[in-house]
């Protein structure tokens, strides 16, 4: 204690913290940057695994997905130019017990070896299977994989998982060690959320990869530098406030384990399904019996001293709703049931008068309908449909229209509800410059909603502009995690799911960002991560989930110890005579099964 007394009295601290604020975003940006090239140099090419043949034509027809397409339609992801064959045919998939063929409601139906299928056939390499007058065989491939040119940094090799954590924890550290020294003395008290996050992180990485060996953890990596974060920055302005905000974090990483379980069964997903949207419309219906008016919204249940907002939640059951696998998707043509869903969702936000969280669920809703449906008419009518509704909100609740009043005139409502949060909002951005004023240091904080729609405000003023342009690029880049996985996913599902999430989460980023910055209306809702609040705390782990699903490394290490003990996966060698050991295309194949 007399070293830090000393150190106090020396003048050298300004001159130390500002060092500090310097190197916490570089450090920051690196694990950020690292993560997602790490990220795709572990990817998977897109060679193809196995080819499909007609014998009558000489084509061979490459299989590059978990879930392929088949049929007449150029927009299937193998195209039969046979005018018999139905325009969704039917789906190939990739499963636990091996390739699986399935009838997705063709007119002449699917024969494995001239017989009929009802529903869906395990097939094996050498196995003819007839659509319309086509007939396909299962050959694995000749081809040599093609080597591509990925982008990953300007590393040749993938981070260590342990090193990004490590750097991610430094970046942690040095804000609590800020957070310690406000207004020239020292307070060690900062030092326990940090250990908290700390435990939480590295408990997390030592269950999924010392325990479950796991290859990949490049989402959770990220997903523990933008908590940590958050949790610093509030717990130097309200040391009692982030009591909630850890343990909500706790929650969210055991929901985060659990859906990770979850998803890995598809038919477990397929079957629950209705029940999770039954679930959140009573969810919804509970709200608006017995929730509290906060802030001009019914968007909290309160319970003794327990309070949260179900519309966090009810966002990971919307993605749950709108996404399926390929089969189900191609037999069934129409999203009505996803229609209905969406509709009492976004009715019960407006009657909540919550028209923030009620844009975020649109906004999803969009990615989910385009993704399922690929129809650009349907999304226009969708949005023609969302204009008027807007039209009728501004027209029959004013105080809405009061909010769209102020935007894009705050300077001249200075001191009134139309324009004081927003130009205090950034007066004080500009003032932390780019490196910040430091933890607790900043004016901020005595503003309303400072630590929650205005956060990110409080993030730059006290933390300076480049921490809070890196904490941007990390949502945003959850967008190329998605986009990078959309062809490589185990299913259908995952793919739209990760996309849905990941535009989710920007959108609202958007929302939260522009919004205190006068670049949008302000809409209410919170920026992931960072801002105070139990619920989006948890939700946003949840969320994270989909993301982490979507990669086909997540199952990787699990399966590959059940490789050799599965019966349905091993195909029989090819009719050429060439051994399984000369063979590298089913080599090749066994690795990938390992992805399955």
């Amino acid at each position: 204690m007399e070293i830090i007394l000393e150190f106090l009295q020396s003048g050298l601290l300004p001159a130390v913290l500002l060092i500090i604020r310097i190197i916490v975003p570089v450090l920051a940006l690196y694990v950020v940057w690292r993560s997602y090239t790490s990220f795709k140099k572990g990817q998977r090419r897109r060679d193809p695994v196995i080819m499909l043949w007609d014998e009558a034509s000489g084509t061979r027809f490459p299989v590059l997905y978990w879930e392929n397409s088949i049929g007449r339609s150029k927009s299937c992801d193998i195209y039969l130019p046979d005018a018999t064959a139905s325009r969704d045919h039917a789906v190939l998939m990739r499963r636990d017990e091996g390739w699986v063929i399935c009838d997705t409601g063709s007119k002449s139906g699917v024969l494995v070896n001239g017989r009929q299928i009802d529903g869906k056939k395990v097939v094996n390499i050498g196995d003819s299977v007839t659509m319309g007058s086509t007939t396909l065989t299962l050959w694995n491939t000749d081809a040599e994989p093609v080597k591509r040119r990925v982008f990953t940094g300007f590393s040749r090799e993938a981070a260590s998982p342990f090193k990004l954590m490590f750097v991610a924890t430094m970046v942690h550290l040095l804000m609590a060690v800020q957070g310690c020294f406000q207004d020239g003395g020292f307070a060690p008290v900062q030092f326990v959320p940090f250990g908290a996050v700390l435990i939480m992180g590295w408990g997390l990485y030592i269950f999924s990869m010392r325990i479950l060996h796991r290859v990949s953890f490049e989402i959770e990596t990220v997903a523990y530098l933008l908590s940590g974060i958050g949790i610093n920055l509030l717990a130097a302005n309200d040391i009692d406030q982030v009591k909630t905000q850890l343990a909500a974090m706790l929650i969210g990483i055991v929901l985060f384990c659990f859906l990770i379980w979850f998803m890995n069964d598809m038919d477990r997903v397929a079957k629950f399904r209705l029940y999770i949207g039954i679930g959140a419309i009573l969810l919804f219906a509970v709200n608006l019996l017995i929730g509290k008016d906060i802030n001009g919204s019914r968007n909290w249940i309160i319970i003794g001293p327990l309070s949260f907002q179900p519309s966090e939640f009810i966002k990971i059951a919307f993605v749950f709703v709108g996404t399926s696998t390929l089969d189900r998707l191609q037999t069934k043509k129409n999203i009505t049931e996803f229609l209905i869903f969406a509709a009492a969702c976004m009715g019960c936000l407006f009657l909540m008068r919550d028209f923030g969280t009620a844009v975020i669920f649109f906004a999803c809703f969009l990615i989910i309908a385009f993704m399922r449906s690929g129809s650009v008419r349907t999304i226009a009518l969708i949005l023609v449909g969302a204009a008027l509704g807007v039209f009728l909100i501004l027209k029959f609740k004013p105080y809405v229209a009061q909010r769209f009043m102020g935007w894009g005139h705050v300077w001249e409502h200075v001191q009134d509800s139309m324009g004081f949060q927003q130009t205090r909002v950034l007066t004080y951005i500009a003032s932390g410059g780019m490196f910040g004023l430091g933890l607790g240091e900043g004016c901020l904080t005595d503003v309303f909603a400072a630590d929650s729609d205005l956060v990110f405000g409080l993030l730059c003023e006290e933390q300076g502009l480049l921490l809070g342009l890196v904490v941007l690029m990390a949502i945003a880049m959850f967008t190329l995690y998605a986009r990078s996985d959309v062809t490589r996913s185990r299913s259908t599902f995952f793919s739209i799911a990760s996309c849905a999430v990941a535009g989710m989460l920007l959108f609202q980023t958007c929302l939260n960002v522009f919004g205190a910055t006068d670049v949008l209306p302000m809409t209410g809702v919170t920026l992931p991560f960072i801002s105070a609040g139990g619920s989006s705390m948890m939700s946003v782990w949840g969320l994270m989930a989909f993301l982490k699903a979507s990669d086909e490394r997540t199952y990787a290490a699990r399966r590959a110890s059940k490789h050799g003990s599965r019966s349905g996966g091993n195909p029989p060698p090819t009719s050429r005579g060439r051994s399984r050991a000369s063979d590298p295309g089913r080599r090749r194949e066994e690795m990938e099964d390992i992805y399955s």
